[in-house]
């Protein structure tokens, strides 16, 4: 089995739920950073869906500052990391392994 770390998302987010991630076949992965930015000068929202399951809803993220979230959460084959904010100012940055 490969094991490789690597950046699964680097996007500006949407404005409606978009699929930033689909685990690849044969492959199990596992997120352990999320870092959301917000670059505008007005503050905003975001959510975060782990397989349809909700991570993050509607979160507020002030103005010109980054949300760090450190977690250690397993996605199958197949499975989605989905996500979108108000503005396509926020970034999200998702950081993990795939074990292929």
């Amino acid at each position: 089995m490969a094991t490789t770390t690597k950046a699964l998302v680097r996007a500006s987010a949407a404005t409606s739920s978009a699929t930033l991630y689909t685990v690849p076949a044969s492959t199990t992965a596992v997120v352990t950073n999320i870092a959301v930015t917000n670059t505008d000068s007005a503050a905003g929202t975001f959510s975060l869906l782990l397989d349809d399951v909700a991570l993050h809803t509607t979160t507020a993220i002030a103005a010109n500052t980054t949300v760090y979230i450190d977690l250690k959460q397993v996605l199958a084959t197949t499975k989605t990391i989905k996500g979108f904010a108000s503005a396509t100012t926020v970034k999200f940055h998702i950081s993990g392994v795939e074990i292929a």
